[in-house]
């Protein structure tokens, strides 16, 4: 219908849509959709169209076939969706290079499977960290497994000795001795020293023991060469640094090096922790962990009682 004036006519509910529009408008008839949908299918038919496949669509489609696949696994081996799933990602998953022992990390392939999660016995990482899961929890809080985990992912393995020992002393607030017990433990979990190694080659004896005496009592004890005489005789050892009842180091009258830390474990209780370094063989090792066992015992016969 036109206007009584004339002129282009106004468009109403019985007027076709306009061309390309698919949006239903007000008034819009219901099947224009329909029929642009049908024209656009026909144009395809006919080759003068094609359309894009829809992402989505083929995610979807994946991930079905995927568990397919995993479901299918699992009425074959008997195995947990989990195991079945983990299992095919691994097939999936490209190979990386193995590691060599002369780039300075040794593989350990028990340590934490890729991809299922799967890590080996506690016993097994306590055995190489030469130390039981159950201390080094009570003393930092976290196992060997979980300690190995958080290194892996700054890749401390590739940090000199040092740098791993302040990074776990700053960024989880472990004290000094057992920074260094996680330290040493880590880099023997993955080979990069033997036990009573040090990663310069050199060797190193560890003995520890609890005293039922306080920690400034003993810090004396290591510091006051009179008093120091009287458990560790005839020996000429010269101090170096020390923190007041927590730490001594003392360079050894061969030239070694002695390292001494303190831990309270009360008011009248403390567990001293010896590390002899720059020994030369594993047979000074064997001989010198005996040798502090014994000044341990006089030193403990002398303050207190030893637990």
């Amino acid at each position: 219908m036109q206007r009584s004036g004339g002129g282009i006519p106004r468009l109403t509910s019985v007027t076709p849509p306009q061309r390309g529009s698919v949006e239903r408008q007000r008034g819009a008839h219901p099947r224009i959709r329909i029929d642009v949908t049908f024209a656009l299918l026909r144009c395809v038919l006919l080759g003068g169209m094609r359309l894009q496949p829809n992402v989505e669509d083929i995610t979807m489609t994946t991930q079905k076939d995927f568990k397919r696949l995993v479901r299918g696994r699992m009425q074959k081996t008997g195995e947990s969706y989990t195991a079945a799933r983990a299992t095919l990602l691994a097939q999936r998953a490209p190979r990386s290079a193995p590691v060599s022992e002369t780039n300075g990390r040794k593989p350990i392939t028990a340590i934490k499977a890729e991809l299922n999660g799967a890590a080996p016995p506690p016993a097994d990482l306590a055995r190489l960290a030469g130390m039981s899961d159950e201390a080094i929890k009570t003393n930092t809080g976290c196992t060997w497994e979980k300690w190995v985990w958080a290194l892996d992912q700054v890749n401390a393995h590739n940090w000199p000795h040092g740098e791993i020992a302040r990074y776990v002393r700053e960024k989880y607030k472990v004290r000094d001795w057992w920074t260094q017990a996680v330290t040493v433990g880590y880099e023997r979990i993955r080979g990069l020293r033997a036990q009573g190694q040090r990663r310069s080659g050199s060797w190193e004896a560890s003995k520890s023991k609890t005293i039922n005496a306080a920690a400034g009592t003993i810090f004396k004890a290591f510091k006051q060469p009179k008093l120091r005489s009287r458990w560790l005789p005839g020996n000429k050892a010269v101090e170096r640094t020390s923190v007041p009842n927590k730490s001594i180091r003392l360079t050894w009258e061969d030239g070694t090096s002695v390292e001494v830390y303190l831990v309270s474990k009360g008011r009248s209780k403390t567990q001293v922790a010896i590390q002899h370094t720059k020994l030369t063989s594993r047979q000074a090792v064997d001989q010198m962990k005996e040798f502090w066992g014994e000044r341990l015992d006089a030193l403990a016969s002398g303050v207190g009682k030893a637990k």
